[in-house]
C-alpha cells in the first residue's frame, strides 16, 4: 500500500549545500535585499513627499516600488534565514502564506506594468488628450483593478496547488514554495491542477505582454513622427530602459510556469527564479525611477531639507 502521510512541512533545499557557498551568497543577497528595500521604501517616501511627483506616472511608480518591496520580502528573508543559519524547513501553513503573497505581488506587477504601458501611450502619443485621458479616477480603477486580480490569481493558483496531496516526499527542489516545485511532489493525480497552472498564467502573462507590445508599437510610430533629434533620443531611452525591464520579467516568466512541471529542470528553475524574485525588485527602482531627472530633483530637495 502506498503511504498515504499526508506532509505538515516542507524542507526546502536551498540553492547550494556547499558549506563554502552559503555565506557568499547569503551576503550577497543580504546587499541585494538592502538595496531592494532602500530604493524602493525610499521612492515610496520621494513620491509621497514631493508634490511635484504627484502625477500619474509616479502614483503608478509608487505602487510598483511597494509590490516590489512585497514581492522580494516574501522569499528572500526565508532564503537568508537558510543560508545563514540552515534553516530549511517551512511550514504547511507558511508555504501556503508564502506563495500566496508572491503570486499576489507578481499578478499585481504584471498588471502595473501593462497600466504603466496604457499612461505612457496616451502621454506620447495623445499628449493633448493626457490629462483628460489619465485622471485620478482612472487612475485609482486602473491600480484597484491590478490589486483585485492579483488577489484572484493568487486565491486560484494556492487553492490549486494546495488542493494536491502531497505524501510522497516534503523535500521541495528550489529555494521557495513556487508552484511547479511543489506540484511534483505530489502523489495525486496533477494533470488538471497543471492545466489550470498554464491555462491562467498563459492568460495573465499573455494578455499583459501583448497590451505591452501593442502600446510599444504606437509609441514607436509616434516616435518616428517627431521632428526633434532630442525628442528621439529620450522617448526612445525610456522606452529602451523599459522595454528591457518588460522583457526580463515576462521572459521569465514564460520559462517558468507556461510549460509542464515535467518539462522543467529545478536547477534551472532555481537560478533564473533569483532574476525575478530578487534582482527585478532590486533593479526596477533604478531603470524606472532614478534615471529620471524629477525623481532626483526630488531627492536633491528631499535630502537637503532634511539636512
Amino acid at each position: 500500500m502506498e503511504n498515504r502521510t499526508e506532509v505538515t512541512e516542507f524542507i526546502l533545499l536551498g540553492l547550494t549545500n556547499d558549506p563554502g557557498l552559503q555565506l557568499p551568497l547569503f551576503l550577497t543577497f543580504l546587499l541585494i535585499y538592502t538595496i531592494t528595500l532602500v530604493g524602493n521604501l525610499g521612492m515610496i517616501l520621494l513620491i509621497v513627499l514631493d508634490s511635484r511627483l504627484h502625477t500619474p506616472m509616479y502614483f503608478f511608480l509608487g505602487n510598483l516600488s511597494l509590490v516590489d518591496f512585497c514581492y522580494s520580502s516574501a522569499v528572500t528573508p526565508k532564503v537568508m534565514a537558510g543560508l545563514l543559519g540552515g534553516d530549511k524547513v517551512i511550514s504547511y501553513n507558511a508555504c501556503a502564506a508564502q506563495m500566496y503573497f508572491f503570486v499576489v505581488s507578481a499578478s499585481v506587477e504584471n498588471y502595473l506594468l501593462v497600466s504603466m504601458a496604457y499612461d505612457r501611450y496616451a502621454a506620447v502619443c495623445k499628449p493633448l488628450h493626457y490629462t483628460t485621458t489619465i485622471t485620478t479616477n482612472v487612475c485609482k480603477r486602473l491600480i484597484i483593478g491590478c490589486y483585485v486580480i492579483g488577489f484572484i490569481n493568487a486565491s486560484i493558483h494556492t487553492g490549486n496547488t494546495f488542493s494536491l496531496v502531497f505524501c510522497l516526499s516534503n523535500v521541495v527542489h528550489h529555494f521557495f514554495c513556487d508552484i511547479p516545485a511543489l506540484m511534483v511532489l505530489s502523489c495525486s493525480d496533477r494533470h488538471v491542477n497543471e492545466l489550470v497552472l498554464i491555462y491562467v498564467a498563459s492568460f495573465n502573462i499573455f494578455f499583459g505582454f501583448l497590451v505591452i507590445l501593442i502600446s510599444y508599437m504606437f509609441i514607436f510610430l509616434s516616435i518616428l513622427k517627431m521632428s526633434s533629434a532630442a525628442g528621439h533620443r529620450k522617448a526612445i531611452s525610456t522606452c529602451a530602459s523599459h522595454f528591457t525591464a518588460v522583457s526580463i520579467f515576462y521572459g521569465t516568466l514564460i520559462f517558468m510556469y507556461v510549460q509542464p512541471s515535467s518539462s522543467h529542470s529545478m536547477d534551472t528553475d532555481k537560478i533564473i527564479s533569483v532574476f525575478y524574485t530578487m534582482v527585478i525588485p532590486m533593479l526596477n527602482p533604478v531603470v524606472y525611477s532614478l534615471r529620471n531627472k524629477e525623481v532626483k530633483s526630488a531627492f536633491t530637495k528631499t535630502f537637503l531639507k532634511a539636512k
